[in-house]
């Protein structure tokens, strides 16, 4: 059988002429991967249903996918046949050196055609864009899809976020595919057909992005403040500022990310997004805000912007008094009665079997009134009941028999907001707005509320976060989103955060979770966010976040801590906490952790601290919590360890300052590298080092029966 070579300096496709998928042998290590024995056509085009005469009478109607049984090549374009469907599909390939690319441009009737039917264009819902059957190797990211290990890598990419791309785990191999569909768009969305050296992936996904201007998902990855953790402020304006520029500085955050309610007016729950309009505290509008951030840059700290694309307020402009045409319906309903200004009733066409009924989410949209209803009915004739006119106060209008309305899309945060359909220019038109405001010295971002899209999901969640991306005058340098998909890994820097834990289950929600996820995102060469911490007053202890910031170290991860400074100043040890973390961003920059400390920490049942010992160097060691510690005296906190051959504890109090009676002399350091003092009766409130002679099993013995004497402060 004749067979088709697609070709080029980095690996070798072999299809036969029946468009079975032979071979694919990457070049430089000279291995097969495809799985054995399957025998996967590399394109297939799905209809609805059959439309030419004789097939619809033949087989059933309904969604039907033809796989491709032949292909032929004429250049630069393999020509694709089928079976059942009267038609040829032309797939333009693209041989670089080091990818393979290839992107749908027409179709053609074959000589069966459809006779008298009146088509504008054959009636392909869907069109497989490249499938290949990959041979299982030891990881799998299922965001990037890639099959690699340590020698090779496979990987079908999106070359532009229509394309849809996705793989199906069978035994023993992975059908990875790319499709384009109609409702989206067919014609011309491409895909990228990737295999070499696993060590040279990163380059090749790199001049793919070059090659097709893409978001540079490799150069952001590779940005030394990819593993910086992040200061996080919602107040951040003139009067603040130089607050929270300390609190930066004392954490050694290099990063401050600002949420848009610092400089854009907002409500609860955000009843004002849309609008973006500036705030009291920028009464100046962009010019006050180009000062605030330029304070920001001008301290060493790189500041981003957080925000919320999808999201129109339910008090915004777009909403009242006249809703817009462009917000998101969730379901669509004709009306089957004129609807007159007193009527609470409301008859519509469709069954409305499947109506939300969650009381604050019951709205129905017809022209620009919103509409509560109590209930509806299951059965003819269908209609919405209890009906308040002219809901979060638009206009009450008489709505003409026909018109389409429907169930408004609310927001799963609360009544508060809505989405925006992203198939409108609402959305261009909000993203310029958040672009303007990025646009006046920020550096990162974050997209909030990407989970707020329209499906197909896989689309629309990544191609909002890039209509946002594509108007921003300067590329963000990274970027993380509170949803992703295929396309979205050129944009977002990391995984997503994972959101706040509350004190009492900290490390363990550490290490259910962002520990666990790092595992599985590493097959995506992505790191995550270990959370957005939040500051729980006195509650927060210096412990809680040495372990969980060295666990993030522990994978080259960073942590988002949120700066409030209400809850900074309610808590006596505050500056305890921010020196570990001061320390781990240290760490993070230099790049001081070995390989061997890194698998170290991955222990997640080991506690360490991060010392500076008499040396003024970093030192790692283990420690662990003296359980009993004062008699069980409340907010007292002692760890132990051993170095240098002596017994350490590290000792704070959580609120006050006060003695501690530990009944032995030891030496009492503020730090490892300060002269100590000598005694029994030591001070106490923030942390402090005790060092000994004594077996760590006696020092631990002596903390146990400590007595604490503390005045509260």
């Amino acid at each position: 059988m004749e067979q088709i070579i697609i070709e080029n300096k980095a690996f070798r496709l072999t299809v036969g002429a029946d468009c079975v998928a032979k071979s694919l042998v990457c070049k430089a290590t000279g291995e097969e991967c495809l799985a054995p024995g399957v025998n996967l056509p590399l394109f297939a085009s799905t209809q609805e249903r059959p439309f030419n005469n004789e097939v619809k009478l033949a087989y059933p109607c309904k969604r039907t996918t033809y796989p491709a049984t032949s292909l032929r090549r004429e250049g630069d374009r393999l020509v694709v046949g089928f079976d059942v469907a009267p038609y040829y599909a032309f797939v333009k390939i693209t041989e670089q050196d080091d990818y393979v690319a290839f992107s749908l441009e027409d179709f053609r009737e074959d000589e069966r055609g459809y006779g008298t039917l009146k088509l504008d264009r054959p009636p392909v819902a869907e069109f497989c864009l490249l499938q290949l059957a990959i041979a299982d190797r030891a990881h799998f990211g299922e965001w990037l899809n890639v099959s690699w290990d340590e020698n090779t890598a496979v990987n079908i990419l999106a070359t532009a976020p229509q394309t849809l791309v996705d793989a199906e785990a069978w035994e023993g191999y992975r059908i990875m595919h790319a499709h384009v569909r109609k409702d989206i768009r067919l014609k011309g969305p491409g895909v990228a057909l990737i295999a070499c050296k696993k060590d040279s992936l990163m380059d090749t996904i790199a001049q793919v992005e070059a090659d097709y201007d893409l978001p540079r998902g490799v150069e952001n990855r590779r940005n030394p403040l990819n593993n910086a953790s992040v200061y996080y402020t919602y107040d951040l304006n003139a009067k603040t500022v130089d607050q929270h520029i300390a609190y930066c500085k004392a954490g050694g955050f290099r990063l401050m990310q600002v949420y848009y309610t610092s400089m854009l007016r907002e409500g609860d729950i955000y009843c004002y997004t849309g609008d973006y309009d500036y705030n009291e505290d920028y009464p100046n509008g962009k010019e006050d805000l180009v000062k605030v951030l330029n304070k920001v840059k001008a301290a060493g700290i790189t500041p981003g912007l957080h925000i919320l694309a999808p999201h129109i307020g339910m008090k915004s402009r777009y909403v009242t008094p006249v809703a817009d045409h462009r917000l998101h319906l969730k379901k669509h309903f004709t009306l089957a009665k004129p609807l007159g200004l007193e009527d609470t009733t409301i008859y519509v066409e469709q069954d409305t079997v499947d109506a939300v009924m969650r009381e604050e989410v019951r709205v129905l949209q017809f022209g620009g009134e919103l509409i509560r209803y109590e209930g509806f009915t299951t059965e003819y004739p269908y209609c919405f009941t209890g009906c308040t006119r002219g809901a979060y106060e638009t206009k009450v209008t008489e709505h003409p028999l026909g018109q389409i309305g429907g169930i408004l899309d609310m927001s799963e945060f609360g009544a508060g907001s809505c989405y925006l359909d992203q198939n409108t220019s609402l959305a261009d038109e909000v993203a310029q707005k958040l672009a303007d405001v990025y646009n006046c010295g920020f550096r990162f971002v974050y997209f909030d509320g990407s989970e707020g899209a329209i499906a197909p999901y896989e689309y629309h969640i990544p191609n909002g976060q890039y209509r946002v991306w594509k108007k921003m005058t300067e590329e963000p340098i990274l970027s993380e989103g509170a949803a992703k998909a295929h396309f979205s890994w050129h944009m977002l820097s990391g995984g997503n955060a994972f959101d706040v834990f509350k004190p009492d289950v900290f490390k363990k929600m550490i290490a259910e979770h962002p520990a666990q996820e790092i595992k599985r995102m590493q097959n995506d060469f992505t790191r995550v966010n270990f959370g957005w911490w939040c500051f729980w007053g006195v509650e927060t202890q210096a412990d809680q976040y040495e372990y969980a910031t060295s666990r993030a170290a522990a994978w080259d991860c960073p942590a988002t801590v949120q700066g409030d400074l209400r809850l900074f100043s309610e808590n006596p040890r505050l500056y305890d906490v921010l020196e570990v973390l001061r320390r781990w961003e240290e760490v993070r920059a230099t790049n001081w952790l070995t390989k061997e400390q890194k698998e170290q920490l991955k222990n997640l049942e080991q506690e360490h601290i991060l010392l500076i010992n008499e040396e003024k160097e970093f030192e790692l060691v283990p420690y662990n919590q003296i359980q009993g510690a004062a008699n069980g005296a409340p907010e007292f906190t002692a760890y132990s360890f051993t170095r240098k051959g002596e017994s350490y504890v590290v000792y704070w109090h959580h609120s006050g300052e006060g003695t501690l009676e530990l009944g032995a002399d030891v030496e009492v350091l503020d730090e490892l590298w300060e002269q100590s003092v000598i005694g029994s009766v030591l001070p106490l409130g923030k942390r402090r080092y005790v060092k000994s002679k004594l077996p760590v099993e006696e020092l631990i013995a002596a903390f146990q029966n400590a007595k604490v004497e503390v005045k509260k402060v």
